[in-house]
């Protein structure tokens, strides 16, 4: 059963079960349009990810049948009721609404996203920081800044190449079409296609299966996806891959995994 935490939002709601903690744009009335409420949530959602050492993992959805459309087009990205305290948070954490939607400073667990209906523009921006993504057989995709006279701010223009072939991503970025369920799956979008509804019960059945593992090498394997992509020349990125991975083998964690396989057992990891 999950726990609603004091740090929900009137936007965002956050909770944990277990060793997953999930988050929930809730701003149906609107298409879950960002908010300032829903960025401060978000924001204080993936600092305790990042803080707390019981918890694994986080899903990432939507209330109702948009996942998220994006900047509120009507009254912009600081709107809301709690403007005043995103205003005093960006004070002593200027970046805080790129932290909350994943550009800067990403958590150092997984983040596994569950979407129903749109994700477009600011929403699909948001996809880029998580590390594995289902969608409802309904869910499209797309950043349409393009057609608005806007730009794509969280970093689509030079991510969204670096997760899927160029020539598809420029498609993507220079028409602002939506692409459908199946076609974000076939450009390696997404992971996996669920029947409508699904979405957030099927990522909690992955994170379930991320939460079997050990979390010390949760975290190692997350932050070298975080901190080594293409763009790092391999002398460089051995160098950054032994500096994470070497210490993981010393923990008790590593111990307790290899005796669980000579005795045939499932392992209890501790996060030692």
């Amino acid at each position: 059963m999950a726990e609603q935490l004091s740090i929900t939002t009137k936007n965002c709601t956050v909770e944990r079960e277990g060793h997953v903690l999930i988050v929930t744009l809730n701003r149906p009335e609107a298409k879950n349009a960002l908010s300032s409420p829903m960025l401060v949530g978000m924001y204080k959602a993936w600092r305790l990810l990042d803080q707390d050492d019981d918890l694994y993992c986080a899903i990432l959805t939507g209330k109702g049948d948009t996942f998220c459309s994006g900047m509120d087009l009507k009254t912009g990205p600081a709107a809301g009721e709690d403007a005043e305290e995103i205003q005093r948070l960006m004070q002593t954490v200027p970046n805080l609404h790129w932290q909350a939607l994943l550009r800067e400073n990403l958590p150092s667990k997984p983040i596994i996203l569950a979407v129903e209906g749109f994700a477009v523009a600011g929403g699909t921006e948001i996809l880029m920081g998580t590390d594995i993504r289902v969608g409802s057989e309904d869910s499209k995709f797309g950043v349409t800044e393009v057609t608005r006279g806007l730009y794509p701010m969280a970093g689509s223009a030079f991510r969204l190449p670096r997760q899927i072939p160029y020539c598809l991503a420029a498609e993507i970025l220079l028409l602002g079409r939506h692409i459908t369920a199946q076609e974000a799956l076939q450009f390696g979008l997404i992971n996996r296609v669920v029947p409508k509804g699904q979405a957030v019960a099927e990522a909690m059945k992955i994170a379930q299966q991320i939460c079997e593992n050990a979390p010390l090498s949760i975290k190692a394997i997350t932050r070298t996806l975080r901190e080594i992509d293409a763009s790092v020349p391999l002398p460089e990125a051995f160098k950054k891959n032994d500096e994470i991975g070497i210490p993981i083998f010393a923990t008790e964690d590593s111990r307790e995994g290899m005796k669980a396989f000579k005795e045939k057992r499932k392992p209890v990891y501790k996060g030692r």
